[in-house]
């Protein structure tokens, strides 16, 4: 999703003369000439017929203009400039697709839930917003929009089987509330040639008496991290982690986006745990939120959440430049490709088209990277069955607020945008991976060499264990606003983990509580637990084959564990 660029740029592409109406085959002809060739799953003539089918279907809406929004992005751009001219070409449906901040992005998408006023006819905003369309119900369900309404207007070829994030989007009524338009993990980092410099591996094996590899665990990372700090690597003194601490928004989204999870906080299941989720918030059967604090069965608060804390700022401070502490997401993104950095433990795979450019440090001569991705370690309260990190899904989403003719419109340009024409080639542009056939698809079995692990990742079997945010959280938008300032208190000193932790706890309480007061949810909005003890908490979870809330685990160490990366993407490919 997000967040690798995060400027406040509008880019408003406005297509289409007022008088010009030769949209078309010719149209599409030279456009799949011009800019896809070869690159699609599709060969030339099935691109063709789709195409066909996007005119005609389009014909009812020729000469409409219609405004969509999504986060700016390299994606994003690239269908704000390219593929939206082309649909205007070939569709005559003229479209403004403005680029924003991911911020700004939900600010108008909640402006218009609340207000009712059409601003977009279409929004890309994060599947983290899945439980909050689902329960507000203000977001148009796809599934019925496609056998309804919106049958005309859905492509025959959309194959929705074929798009790897649809678990996150769909609720828990079953219903498809938003389609994936690009998608990316959060992964484990990795400087490979210093991982098999025989001088660092024998060293590393003399001192710790296990060998350097990716390290499986929390235990290992911090081994790793330490023999790497302050060795030096190539006439520098290196780094064995990197992160950054300011207390800025951007603070939040580095924990929202399931750094608790990776640590081992909340319950066992797929795509999110159950009935406690990563964020700690605990729903009852019927999927209404009951509380977030250990008092109410929840696990914002709980040992494993406040361990993750600590782990975060003891890192930090032992083995990061002093500086991360003072950088945002967005400073703190380019500083491992410098070189000085030998492993960070979390890394949005949006940036590795800025990670392989030729000439950088971390980049060889043959264009091939030094670096590599591998799966994130886990923490001492993790449990085989628990999500492992992070993957980002922005995703379309059509407003009840938005007339029928206009999402209409909007969504054959969602389509286009996200059609095996053209995903291949806008796959390549962006690295934001949505479909399993273009995962698939020779030209990534080509490229791969150069992309560092991402296309061995989304191949792997490993990758059902990263997911957005889940269902439990009933308002996304409020919710999320709460971390980076608790989290921010944490990384400066002024609270301790454990109090950063109550204090968070107790304000989503806090707007759950609003929720279920305002009843404005329904019978799936919030319905708060009456307060335990931890212990209580726990031994029903446990009656009841659950983990979440754990009791404290002493000491909060284990057994450090690597594995050889090349092993690990040989055992996935068998």
């Amino acid at each position: 999703m997000r967040r690798q660029f995060l400027t406040s740029t509008t880019a408003l592409v406005l297509l289409l003369g007022a008088g010009r109406a030769y949209a078309g085959m010719d149209e599409a002809k030279a456009f799949l000439d011009a800019e896809i060739k070869d690159m699609s799953t599709l060969d030339r003539a099935a691109q063709e017929a789709e195409m066909q089918w996007f005119i005609d279907a389009a014909k009812p809406f020729a000469g409409m203009d219609i405004k969509v929004v999504s986060e700016t992005i390299t994606t994003h751009s690239y269908e704000s400039t390219t593929l939206a001219k082309a649909f205007a070409d070939i569709t005559g449906i003229k479209v403004t697709h403005d680029l924003i901040g991911e911020g700004d992005v939900v600010e108008k998408l909640q402006t218009q839930m609340q207000s009712g006023e059409n601003i977009y006819d279409a929004y890309v905003n994060d599947s983290d917003l899945i439980g909050t369309h689902w329960r507000y119900q203000q977001a148009r369900s796809l599934t019925d929009w496609m056998a309804n309404e919106g049958k005309d207007v859905t492509n025959p070829n959309l194959d929705l089987a074929d798009f790897i994030g649809t678990k996150f989007t769909t609720a828990p009524d079953g219903d498809l509330y938003q389609l994936p338009d690009q998608q990316f993990a959060n992964l484990y980092w990795f400087r490979y040639d210093w991982f098999n410099d025989e001088k660092n591996k024998a060293d590393f094996k003399a001192k710790y008496g296990y060998d350097l590899g990716v390290p499986v665990n929390w235990s290992a990372y911090e081994d790793i991290a330490e023999f790497f700090t302050g060795r030096e690597i190539d006439g520098k003194k290196v780094y064995g982690h990197m992160d950054y601490g300011k207390k800025d928004p951007s603070l939040g989204w580095r924990f929202t986006d399931a750094w608790l999870s990776m640590a081992g906080n909340g319950d066992k299941g797929l795509p999110n745990g159950l009935p406690v989720d990563e964020w700690g918030i605990k729903v009852d059967e019927k999927s209404r939120p009951v509380g977030s604090c250990v008092a109410r069965g929840g696990d914002t608060n709980g040992p494993a959440s406040v361990y993750a804390i600590q782990k975060y700022l003891d890192w930090m401070k032992a083995y990061a430049p002093a500086a991360a502490q003072g950088m945002t997401f967005s400073e703190s993104g380019p500083v491992p490709a410098q070189g000085e950095i030998a492993q960070q433990m979390f890394m949005y795979t949006a940036f590795t088209a800025n990670m392989v450019e030729d000439g950088l440090p971390v980049v060889n001569e043959d264009g091939t990277p030094k670096w590599r991705f591998a799966p994130s370690p886990h923490g001492v309260y993790w449990k085989d069955g628990m999500k492992l990190g992070y993957q980002d899904v922005g995703s379309w989403t059509l407003l009840k607020s938005t007339p029928d003719d206009r999402a209409k419109a909007a969504w054959l340009y969602a389509q286009f945008v996200t059609s095996k024409t053209v995903d291949v080639k806008k796959a390549h542009v962006g690295l934001t991976l949505i479909r399993e056939s273009t995962i698939q698809h020779k030209s990534f079995t080509d490229r791969a060499p150069k992309l560092g692990g991402l296309i061995e990742f989304y191949r792997s079997p490993a990758r059902v264990q990263w997911s957005p945010t889940g269902t439990n959280v009933p308002d996304y938008p409020k919710l999320a606003q709460l971390w980076w300032q608790a989290i921010g208190d944490a990384s400066s000193g002024a609270k301790t983990p454990q109090e950063a932790m109550d204090s968070l706890c107790a304000e989503q309480e806090e707007v759950l509580e609003r929720l279920e007061r305002a009843g404005v949810q329904g019978d799936i909005g919030p319905k708060l637990a009456e307060e335990k003890t931890l212990e209580e908490w726990n031994a029903d979870a446990v009656a009841k084959g659950n983990l979440a809330p754990q009791l404290k685990i002493e000491p909060e160490k284990d057994k450090p564990q690597t594995i050889n990366y090349d092993e690990l993407v040989k055992s996935w490919s068998n």
